[in-house]
């Protein structure tokens, strides 16, 4: 099967040796995003939730890139520097995510690039 490399500039460009996405078929996976405004490559500033809501926004823009929305998101995993920001990860999805949710694991992580609190990566069903 043939394997799309899926790229946008309304995300952030890709920081080392991989896609943003690559689509396989009709399955669309999507690298892990940090909170990175486009265009500057610095971090959202604010707390964790304003964090979480820019690696979603990062997502939204990639999977639209790739012809879908979060709305096909079928697995997400979430990595985090501290698991107690998983009730804000909960609170920010909830406005983003409508049932039936995707699967999801969270992990809490020593650390995460450029010093970012969270990373998601997932899988979207087109």
């Amino acid at each position: 099967m043939n394997r799309l490399a899926i790229a946008t500039d309304k995300a952030p460009a890709a920081i080392g040796t991989y896609s943003q996405a690559v689509a396989c078929g009709d399955t669309v996976y999507l690298s892990g995003q940090i909170p990175l405004v486009p265009g500057a490559m610095t971090l959202v500033e604010g707390d964790v939730a304003a964090e979480v809501g820019q690696v979603l926004d990062n997502l939204a823009a990639v999977a639209e890139a790739a012809g879908g929305s979060l709305d096909q998101m079928v697995k997400l995993t979430v990595y985090l520097t501290d698991l107690g920001d998983f009730g804000t990860v909960n609170e920010v999805m909830s406005t983003r995510f409508s049932e039936p949710y995707p699967a999801r694991a969270a992990i809490e992580v020593a650390g995460l690039p450029k010093g970012a609190r969270v990373e998601i990566d997932g899988i979207m069903a087109r």
